[in-house]
């Protein structure tokens, strides 16, 4: 399996950096999404995708996180804080919705905990950095693919609702073949950011169809434009597909782009799936990262 070295250049890590930057404590307090995102250099859009494939949980899930490592360290220290001036200075808007936040993430009230004494934690989130396999390959060059019009059905999701995606292939395939369609049944999913909504992204599940034709009734039509990519490919087995997809997420996101020395375009990414693909029959997908050329 290619191993993508020949691109791999020694710098420092930039979601590391954006870890730390949101474990410290000045950091934790009132850091956003695009913050973290300017410290690792990249857009929030894929910020995000690469964070939580590395680590495993949302930039945003991570800073709330430390949010509260950080109160329960200060209710524990040598002079705690007045509960409300500590909830003001972790950038809540009010000492009942911190209350609120602290009871989610240990159990018990901020007072309690503060009298009870407990031991202040050390990282809540305790993240493996093991990386976890999926069969990939990667082109020894990024790749230009022409445009394209693709038309299907899309939806909203964050790392939560992810696995209702394939619902969308559902309502899709019950309406195939679309009047004006091309490419000898490929299809494609199609990522893009979901606007004023940090962390989620717009997923298009659709079928490429003729650059005149008419806009299926109740279908969403999406011009791609030419790219550059970065193309991965990843054969399948035949047993569940989601694993094995999320699996590629956590590797191409988490460790292969980071690395790769390239710089992201802000256009969407694609998942390719060749004519007569079937999730439960081995198989391949390939992936399209966009890159600047």
């Amino acid at each position: 399996m290619d191993d993508g070295s020949q691109n791999v250049q020694d710098r420092s890590d930039p979601l590391e950096r954006a870890r730390t930057s949101a474990a410290s404590a000045e950091g934790a307090e009132t850091l956003t999404l695009a913050a973290l995102a300017a410290v690792a250099g990249l857009s929030p859009y894929h910020f995000a995708r690469q964070f939580t494939a590395r680590f495993g949980i949302s930039p945003m899930a991570f800073v709330r996180e430390q949010r509260m490592a950080l109160a329960a360290s200060r209710l524990t220290g040598e002079k705690p804080p007045a509960l409300v001036e500590l909830a003001f200075d972790l950038g809540f808007e009010s000492q009942e919705g911190f209350t609120r936040a602290f009871k989610r993430a240990f159990g018990v009230s901020p007072g309690r905990y503060r009298r009870k004494t407990h031991p202040a934690p050390e990282e809540i989130a305790a993240m493996s950095d093991a990386a976890i396999r999926s069969p990939l390959s990667m082109q020894p060059a990024p790749v230009l693919k022409p445009g394209f019009r693709v038309a299907g059905f899309s939806g909203v999701f964050d790392d939560a609702t992810r696995p209702q995606i394939p619902l969308l292939w559902e309502r899709l395939i019950q309406r195939l073949p679309l009047a004006g369609q091309i490419g000898d049944d490929a299809s494609f999913g199609v990522c893009s950011p979901a606007q004023g909504e940090d962390g989620c992204f717009n997923y298009l599940a659709g079928v490429p169809i003729a650059a005149d034709a008419a806009a299926p009734e109740g279908l969403e039509v999406m011009d791609v434009p030419a790219q550059t990519y970065l193309v991965f490919r990843q054969d399948t087995d035949g047993s569940p597909l989601n694993p094995q997809m999320q699996a590629a997420v956590k590797e191409i996101w988490g460790e292969r782009v980071p690395k790769s020395g390239f710089k992201l375009a802000n256009v969407p990414d694609i998942e390719a799936y060749p004519p007569g693909f079937e999730p439960d029959r081995p198989s391949h997908v390939e992936w399209w990262i966009p890159v600047e050329g």
